[in-house]
């Protein structure tokens, strides 16, 4: 999303924001920067989103479930992040305001009902609710800006111009009769929606957004995409207390429980122990936020939550087969894949957003990384509960390692 312009309209002018005859945000500073509680109210659809995502791939675990899990993951990450922009800029205290907002959940809600068949019979449903969705809030936000910041206005002419091509491609993949058509053009569709903001959404005639216009409420931006992590890690909190409910308790279950837990501790550790405090503080202090926010609470945070939702996933099969299946005492190659590969891509979304957020690369999440690569060959000789405890341990080596690796680059008597 691109964001709006540094011109601010005379506040004391008879007419213009001094009267509130807009809905754009106003004032500096904490009140005007944090969350609405009609923002808290719509992320209550996105959480059932992502229980969505993640039961589809737990009800259907193979690769092109994976695939599949993926494209949808990223249209509700995109659909969530580019409501987060508009509501970067406009008050979510006013009546219009909310009013799209809670059109937006019902919409929502639709969509989110026809994940787990989006790519069977009710993908027109998911098709059409998220393109209503993106489309109707750009060209709605167009409106609302046009009056008091026109410049802007034409900002959101120029995204939902974007929108609206990745919607013929939603839409067109859904009336095909071949998944491997609806698999293709969905993927386009993703690559157009996900190219909008790199391309400064440029368009013929109107040309790019012009970057050095982008400005963004930072402390807001950052606790929105932080709620949003909170879900995810909340959705693998349900998966693992509901799987854990359902099964017969005996020691080997207490400690595939466990690991599961400690898994959802250790990410939320990553994340915010580690990394968001440090990254607000730079973000909100930064005279570039909008390229910043591009970067790093537009693209990064989608890796996280896939690292969220399959660690979800890995952990209720480490339930219900801790030893392997029928006991065979060796892990198969998906559920190690799944395990391993969740902790991967978590690591490596965390050490993008710290190195989009001012930070260096960081050497224990990059041997993270390798050690789990490492891992997944032991499937064959180690059970899916030893694995998971494994890749715990190598978590927690990262944060203790970037514990030490902070007190050494610490002043002396800090």
């Amino acid at each position: 999303m691109s964001a709006p312009s540094t011109r601010r309209p005379d506040a004391r002018r008879p007419g213009t924001w001094g009267m509130r005859t807009d809905v754009l945000r106003h004032g500096h500073g904490h009140d005007s920067d944090k969350v609405g509680y009609i923002e808290l109210f719509f992320d209550l659809v996105f959480v059932f989103a992502v229980t969505q995502l993640s039961h589809s791939l737990i009800a259907h675990p193979d690769g092109t479930t994976l695939v599949q899990t993926l494209i949808l993951g990223a249209a509700v990450w995109y659909l969530w992040i580019d409501t987060t922009w508009v509501t970067n800029w406009l008050d979510p205290e006013r009546l219009p305001v909310r009013t799209m907002l809670l059109v937006l959940m019902l919409l929502g809600l639709l969509m989110s009902s026809a994940i787990p068949e989006a790519f069977g019979d009710k993908a027109l449903l998911f098709a059409l609710t998220f393109v209503a969705i993106q489309v109707g809030r750009s060209a709605w936000t167009t409106y609302a800006l046009h009056r008091h910041w026109p410049e802007n206005g034409t900002n959101f002419v120029r995204i939902t111009v974007w929108q609206v091509t990745s919607g013929v491609f939603w839409v067109a993949g859904a009336l095909v009769p071949d998944d491997s058509w609806r698999l293709i053009l969905w993927i386009v569709a993703v690559l157009v929606d996900y190219s909008g903001p790199r391309a400064l959404f440029r368009v013929p005639v109107l040309g790019p957004t012009d970057p050095s216009t982008w400005v963004v409420r930072g402390e807001h931006m950052a606790e929105r995409v932080g709620l949003f992590i909170i879900i995810s890690l909340g959705e693998s909190i349900i998966v693992t207390g509901t799987g854990f409910g359902d099964l017969e308790l005996t020691a080997t279950v207490v400690l595939a429980f466990l690991a599961a837990f400690a898994s959802t501790v250790l990410m939320w550790l990553l994340y915010f122990d580690r990394s968001e405090r440090r990254a607000t503080a730079y973000f909100a202090g930064s005279a570039s936020t909008g390229m910043i926010a591009q970067t790093a609470y537009t693209y990064v945070p989608y890796l996280l939550v896939v690292g969220i939702v399959l660690t979800a996933v890995a952990d209720e099969l480490v339930l219900l087969h801790p030893l392997g299946h029928e006991g065979s005492g060796h892990a198969d190659p998906w559920t190690a894949g799944l395990i391993c590969g969740a902790g991967m891509v978590y690591l490596a979304g965390n050490t993008l957003f710290r190195r989009a957020t001012g930070g260096s690369w960081s050497l224990p999440h990059v041997a993270g990384v390798g050690a789990l690569g490492l891992l997944y060959a032991t499937y064959p000789v180690l059970s899916p509960l030893a694995i998971n405890w494994i890749s715990n341990g190598v978590l927690l080596a990262v944060i203790l390692g970037d514990v030490a690796r902070s007190r050494r680059a610490a002043p002396s008597g800090a």
